[in-house]
């Protein structure tokens, strides 16, 4: 995946827009809208709504998650929040807090 990534050490406060894949292993706090794809990696902690084609979690979200493909919370991802997209997958260890809305 070729794209931007927010490093370990990195604290993002307000809003990233963009068009292309992110990768987050730091924090951040606000939104965040990508017209592709977002990772969430285990060491990530992302205080956001977040809007993207593609959402895949293994870090902490809290903040409601919209997309227009896919949500995936891996084993060790925990969110709090909102999901509204057509696909969902929640991983047996997961947690998650909130609803779910699907709809193409």
């Amino acid at each position: 995946m070729a794209g931007t990534v927010i490093g370990h050490t990195i604290h993002v406060v307000g809003e990233i827009h963009g068009e292309e894949d992110l990768v987050v292993l730091g924090s951040v706090q606000g939104k965040i809208f990508l017209k592709d794809s977002l990772v969430i990696e285990p060491s990530a902690r992302v205080e956001a709504d977040v809007e993207s084609k593609t959402v895949e979690i293994a870090g902490s979200v809290i903040g409601n998650v919209i997309a227009t493909e896919r949500v995936e919370i891996k084993n060790e991802g925990r969110v709090t929040g909102n999901i509204r997209a057509p696909r969902i997958t929640i991983a047996d260890g997961a947690l998650f807090r909130g609803s779910v809305e699907m709809e193409r």
